[in-house]
């Protein structure tokens, strides 16, 4: 598998993306974000479940929805997914104003799948 395919493996299935930091270390390979980003991104998403329950599900489900119609790139979709993410705790936006903008993201239609 390529590191690409080991990330979004661990984002769509709720695995750890500390792992993920640990993992990746033996893969040759350039990712998106670096480990520390990933290590604070671990911890958002925790932090999230913990104190927006409904909004971490709601981040999911929209994820999963983009996935299932996969009308772009996919492998964009798991990093755009940490990117909102990042947003909530390290931007300050309010969780419920990230996962509004996120489903409008549902709205877009890209239309350059293969």
């Amino acid at each position: 598998m390529t590191l690409i395919d080991i990330f979004t493996d661990h984002v769509v299935n709720c695995k750890s993306l500390k792992d993920y930091v640990e993992i990746r270390k033996n893969i040759h390979e350039r990712g998106e974000f670096n480990d520390r980003t990933l290590i604070q991104a671990e911890e958002d998403l925790q932090r999230l479940r913990r104190e927006h329950p409904e909004v971490y599900a709601g981040m999911y489900e929209v994820l999963y929805e983009i996935m299932r119609r996969d009308e772009g790139h996919y492998y964009e979709y798991p990093i755009n997914f940490i990117r909102q993410i990042l947003r909530i705790y390290q931007e300050g936006i309010p969780a419920e104003k990230v996962l509004e903008a996120y489903r409008k993201e549902l709205d877009h239609h890209y239309r350059d799948a293969c």
